[in-house]
This record gives C-alpha cells, structure tokens and sequence, in this order.
C-alpha cells in the first residue's frame, strides 16, 4: 500500500505540473507592445514595432516629414496605462512631453493607441493622431517665436529714446507685375531707392513667384524723401506699414544702442538655444547687451500645418504667451547726445564727445563722428592722452609740494637717455626759460614737465592718474575702456608718460571721467543706466563689443578694484586753476566767449605713427559748471586748433538749451 500511495503521489505532482504549463502565457504582452511603440516615437524610429497597416519604415518616414524642421528635440513618451479592450486587443495611452524651451513650461499632451494581436504579435494601428492629436496626414509641426512688446530705452529725465516708431517696407510684389516686366521695375525701384540695381535686380529674380521682396525699410516720418506717388508710380511696387524699434534718427546713438532685427545666424549659434533662427533681438550695443530684459521672454506658438505649405497653419496645437520686455533707463540727455553728433558731422576721421555731469557721475553723451564708421570710439577707444595727462602729471607733482608758482625749466628742448624731447611747433617763444608751473601748464611746455620728471615717481603718477579715475574700471552697463598707466617705467618712457605718451592709455570717457573728478573735488565714478538698473551686460556680449576697438591698440587687462582716492577738494581747487589759466591765457583762449559759467579747460596734441612728422591725435578737456567734457580727434593738428573749435561749438550749443 505504501508503494501503490507514493506512486500516485507522483503521478498527481506531473499532471499538475502539466497543467500549469499549459496555462502559462509566455507571449509578448500589449504593455511589451506599448512601452516600445512609446521608445520609437521618442526616437522618430519605430522599427522596432508593427502596424497593422503600415511597415515601420513608413510610419518613420512620417515622423520624420513631421518635425522637419521642428528645432526642439524629440518627445519623452511614457506608457500611462493599458487597457485590454477584449481578448486580442487594448488601448494604449501615451503621455508626451516636448521641451520647447528653457523656461519651465512644456508642451504635454496624451494620445492613444489600439493595439491588436496577430499571431502572438501585438500591432498598433497607425495614424499621424497617435503622434499629436487632431494631426492629420500631410501636415507637419510648426515652431514659431512670439516676441512681446519690447521695451523701451529712456534717457535723462525718462525721456524716450528708442521706442516702436512707424516704417514702410518698400519691395517689388511679384504677384502684381508681370514677370517679363519684373527686372524692369526692381531696377527702377533700387534707383529710386540709391540701391544697387543690379543687385537689387538678381535679388528679385531669385525670390519664389509669389514672393514680396523688400528693397528696404524707410521710416515713415517727416524726414522722409521717397513720397507714396513715386513708389505707386513703378509697376509692382508695393508699400507696407509696420513698426520698428528706432531711435529718435537713424545716427543717434547708433554705436551705444544698438539695433532690433532678426537674429544673425552669428547669434543664434553663440546664444546656445536662447535665440532662434527667426527670432526678433537685439543686434548690437544696450538692445544685445541688455536683450533679456528689454525683449522679455518670447511666447511659443505650435502649429500644424500642411508640409507643402508650412506658412499657412491650419490648427493651433500649442501656445504660451510672451512676457513683454521692461524699459532700460539710461542717463543720456537725447539734447546733448544729438547735438554732440552734429557738432562731430563735418569731421573725417574718427573723433567723438563725451559729456558728464561731475555731480553725479552720469554720462549725458557719448558721440561719435561719421569718421569713426561705426566703431564705438567714445567709450572703447584706446589712445595716448598728450597733454591733457598734464592734468594727472601736475597732480602728482602738487604732491610733492609744487604750487603754481613753483618754478620749472621751459627749454626748447630736453633729452633723455639719447631721446630728445620738444615743445609744439606753434610753442610761443616768449615763454622758454624759467617760468612757474601755472605757465608751464597753461601753454603746455613739454619740457617744462619732463624737467621734472625725476621728482615723482612712475607710481606716483599712475596713483595720480587712479586717484582722477583713470584707470578704474566701473560697470556701466556696457564694454567700455577706462584707461591705462604703467606703475613702473624709468628713463624715455617715464618721461614720456609725465606728457601723456608712451604706454599711457585713454578713451575719451576715461578723459571726461578724469575732468569731471576734477570738477567733484572727488573720484568721479561714471554710469550710464539710470539707479537701479542692472549694470552689468548680459553674458557672451563684452567680447563681442570689446572687438569694436581701433585695430592695433593695446589691450590692457582691467586693473583690479582700485584703492580709495585720496584726491582732495583742496588739491581740485589748485587743478582748477591751471585749467583756467588755459582759457584765460593759454591755448584755449577761444573757450572765453562761450556764454554761461567761466570755461575751464585742457588742450593735448599726442603724436602717433612712424611718418615724419608724426601724425597727431587732437584732445580737449574741459570743466563749466557741472560739465564734464572730452573732445577727441583721431587724426587732428593741435589740441587747439582741431578740438578746441569742436568744444568751443559743443558748450555754445548746451548753453543755447
């Protein structure tokens, strides 16, 4: 019995065993079927599934037409659930999560798939809907950037600067001319225009048959030459309204702000995904440099359209509205801004005005003449000084217990290790010899300074230098160059230094910062945005703007945080009267009629090249009232002669309000 019971055991253990197995399913599942149909789809790659009624090379090839073009990456695909619908089939639902952007908001959405078996293999039935809803066949997605309002920029007193101002486009319709009179009319329009014609001609020619092809964008205000009839008046021609971010004309400022436009394609690649290809921006200056702020974060709109004709949406898939940009307030006074280009428009080579208001430290002009052909010469400009260093050289040496009566050695000349040193050319004979350092100064002796070279030291002169605020960097919301002075030189170079040559280094700003300290009675700091704005440019743009300096200048480091000043109010009253001695008897006496306050001012010739003569920057400084304003001349004769007119018209304008 034992044996007979143990038997049965076991025959009962097999049968049952058998029976299991046969109940095992080991066939792929629908949720196998669905995490790889959702796998695929963030690939663009479906191989890996079936369809009922496509290969998978089809169904990629769709993805694929789907987003061409589409610059976000692909999809995360996530399997939410599946549900069996009967024996052989269940739905699948996929959650989609598209990252359009570097803001926190994504594009999300659900589809469903019906999943089917089919001899043991789960197909999904395929439609463009299981990719994004409501997509049908033949279309594709759509990417388009929605800039908000941009924010304005304002000067002094929040006057507005560059805000939306009226333009027209003006461009050949091609769908309004016939197209064997086409090439006629783009050559008469480039004509009227003073565009190239031939150019203008090929242009046309290559744009698609139904194409408006913009010539150019006029401004549409009182200034404008090219009247409506004269545009009507070519076959074809054609005129839009629209609004463009522009300053008050089309020279204001135009180095300092910037431009608004379609992003380069320059920009889209330095911008790491920020600036789309399309996309309105800042193309240079404060509208780059402060994009972020003044554009805002742009809105995001999804659209499906026909993969034949992708600019004419049929359904809104997506939208996330723009957040408008905020106004960027600057300190410019658009008055004197617009009256130092005018003063700067007859001059040829590169030259500009800047004006400070010593009180404060705010840069109430920063212009530039044609000459300097686009190049931010006012702020980023690197030269030699001359004689307007005179001011930092007699700094040094009132510390050194020189007054304006101290005697100095005015010679016709002086020599250093080998190098011989002279005065200007037009230097008045009368004043050679011993004469008091208020002379020396006043008519700009050369000699006069470097006889004196060897009571200060190289560093006590680059202290003097620091201490007017040369040399001291300052965030003013844009790239700017703030001067240059060697601590240590000895022999030719020091002497060079104590007249503003050698490696001594200068903009214009640096100069007018140096004369507004004066004026304070205290280092002056300068700014250029308003309180409270951000001071410092957005990243990536300072090199940029830094490559804006003149070619073969040097390029010093930014000193680090300099020390306090230890510029006195007593040491500003002594500088102030040298400075008048320069109107009053020196090379700047035709600053004694400009109306107003008394002129107090500093001429500076610096000599540069390897011509004979040497060719010369001109340079002028000069104080009245809470003004601070540098004049330079890139290629000049003298200080007097070249900048001081350009002065002389500057405070005659400012004083005419």
């Amino acid at each position: 019995m034992g044996n007979l019971h143990r038997a049965t055991s076991v025959l009962t253990a097999a049968v049952l065993a058998l029976t299991l197995a046969a109940c095992t399913d080991d066939r792929p599942t629908a949720e196998d079927a669905a995490r790889t149909l959702a796998e695929g789809l963030a690939r663009l790659d479906v191989a890996q599934s079936a369809f009922t009624a496509a290969q998978p090379a089809e169904v990629t090839g769709q993805l694929t037409a789907i987003t061409e073009g589409f610059v976000p990456p692909a999809p995360t695909v996530t399997v939410a659930g599946v549900e069996e619908t009967g024996e052989d089939s269940a739905t699948a639902t996929l959650d989609y999560v598209w990252d359009l952007d570097d803001t926190d908001q994504d594009w999300t959405y659900s589809t469903t798939a019906d999943l089917t078996r089919v001899e043991d293999v789960w197909q999904a039935e395929w439609a463009p809907g299981v990719f994004v809803p409501n997509l049908l066949p033949d279309e594709k997605l759509v990417l388009t950037s929605v800039p908000g309002d941009r924010g304005d920029i304002t000067g002094a007193g929040g006057e507005v600067i560059v805000t939306q101002r009226p333009v027209l486009r003006v461009g050949i319709d091609k769908t309004q001319v016939p197209e064997v009179e086409q090439a006629a009319s783009a050559r008469a329009l480039a004509t009227l225009l003073e565009l190239d014609p031939a150019a203008y001609e090929q242009q046309v020619a290559e744009a698609g048959a139904e194409a408006f092809v913009v010539a150019v964008v006029l401004r549409d205000d009182a200034a404008r030459t090219v009247t409506d009839a004269q545009i009507d008046a070519i076959p074809g021609a054609f005129r839009e309204s629209d609004t463009l971010e522009l300053a008050p004309t089309r020279t204001f400022a135009r180095e300092l702000l910037g431009s608004v436009g379609a992003a380069t394609e320059e920009l889209v690649e330095q911008s790491d995904g920020a600036i789309r290809a399309g996309d309105v921006t800042g193309l240079g200056g404060l509208q780059l440099q402060h994009n972020d702020r003044l554009g805002g974060t742009p809105g995001l709109a999804v659209d499906a359209a026909p993969i034949e004709a992708p600019d004419t949406p049929s359904q809104r898939l997506f939208e996330k509205p723009a957040v408008d940009g905020q106004d960027l307030a600057t300190t410019l006074d658009p008055r004197l801004q617009a009256l130092g280009e005018d003063v700067l428009s007859d001059e040829p080579s590169a030259s500009s005005i800047v004006a400070i208001r010593p009180s404060t430290g705010e840069i109430l002009a920063a212009a530039n003449g044609p000459g300097s052909e686009g190049l931010q010469t006012a702020l980023l400009g690197q030269y030699p000084p001359g004689s307007t260093f005179k001011i930092a050289t007699s700094l040094a040496l009132l510390r050194q217990g020189f007054t304006p009566e101290t005697p100095t050695e005015c010679n016709e000349e002086v020599t250093v290790d080998g190098r011989t040193f002279n005065n200007a050319s037009t230097f008045p004979a009368q004043f050679l010899g011993t004469i008091p350092l208020l002379e020396t100064f006043a008519q700009s002796c050369n000699t006069g300074f470097i006889s004196a070279r060897d009571d200060i030291s190289q560093d006590e002169l680059a202290n003097a230098a620091t201490d007017l605020g040369i040399g001291v960097t300052a965030s003013i919301g844009t790239p700017a160059f703030f001067g240059s002075v060697p601590t240590e030189a000895e022999g030719t170079a020091h002497a060079a230094a104590m007249i503003g040559q050698g490696e001594v280094l200068v903009s214009p700003l640096s100069l007018a910062t140096m004369a507004a300290s004066v004026g304070a009675g205290s280092r002056v700091t300068p700014t250029l945005l308003a309180s409270g704005e951000q001071a410092e440019p957005e990243p990536g743009t300072e090199s940029a703007a830094a490559s804006e300096a003149p070619q073969g200048s040097a390029s010093p480091a930014p000193t680090d945080e300099a020390e306090p000043s230890a510029f006195t109010a007593a040491e500003s009253a002594t500088l102030k009267t040298l400075m008048t001695a320069v109107v009053a008897q020196g090379g700047a006496q035709l600053l004694q009629d400009v109306p107003g306050e008394p002129v107090l001012a500093k001429t500076g010739t610096a000599e540069f090249g390897s011509e004979t003569p040497p060719r010369t920057h001109a340079w002028v400084v000069a104080l009245q009232g809470d003004l601070a304003v540098a004049v330079f001349v890139e290629e000049g004769e003298l200080g007097s002669t070249s900048g001081g007119p350009l002065m002389q018209a500057f405070l005659t304008g400012v004083a005419a309000g």
